[in-house]
């Protein structure tokens, strides 16, 4: 028999941002380098995790963005993260005509308590990238 078989909606919206992400890290595991912590689930229940989406903030060169999940612990242990998902960002040029285009990732799952979502970026990029997680705390 199932331990909950009811389902489970959070308690309160959550929408997490950082701001202008520029910096290149190149490290496979996140235990270094430039890290944007774009996430994190309330410490009693935890939480979940609709989409992330990347809005371009001018002109930049094309790069990869990573998105980690870390388990509440230090960064710097690399059992401590797992690459989640990765996602190519397109070079933008800033127009006054056209608008830049939004990456958006669907994620869908519930984070336990503490955990969090980090990004990094494969390349450094002129003037950046917002990071908007939209999810809610139980």
């Amino acid at each position: 028999m199932p331990a909950n078989n009811a389902p489970i909606y959070t308690r309160v919206a959550d929408v997490q941002w950082i701001t202008s992400a520029t910096t290149a890290n190149t490290t496979a595991d996140l235990t270094s380098g430039t890290i944007y912590q774009v996430f994190s689930a309330d410490t009693t229940n935890g939480g979940y995790v609709q989409r992330m989406r990347f809005r371009p903030l001018g002109t930049n060169v094309a790069t990869v963005a990573r998105i980690w999940i870390n388990n509440g612990s230090t960064t710097a242990t690399a059992a401590n993260n797992v690459l989640w998902d990765e996602v190519s960002l397109a070079l933008t040029t800033v127009s006054q005509t056209s608008a830049l285009s939004v990456t958006e990732i669907p994620i869908n799952f519930a984070l336990p308590p503490s955990y969090r979502f980090y990004v990094t970026l494969g390349t450094s990029v002129a003037a950046g990238y917002d990071v908007i997680t939209v999810g809610g705390k139980y």
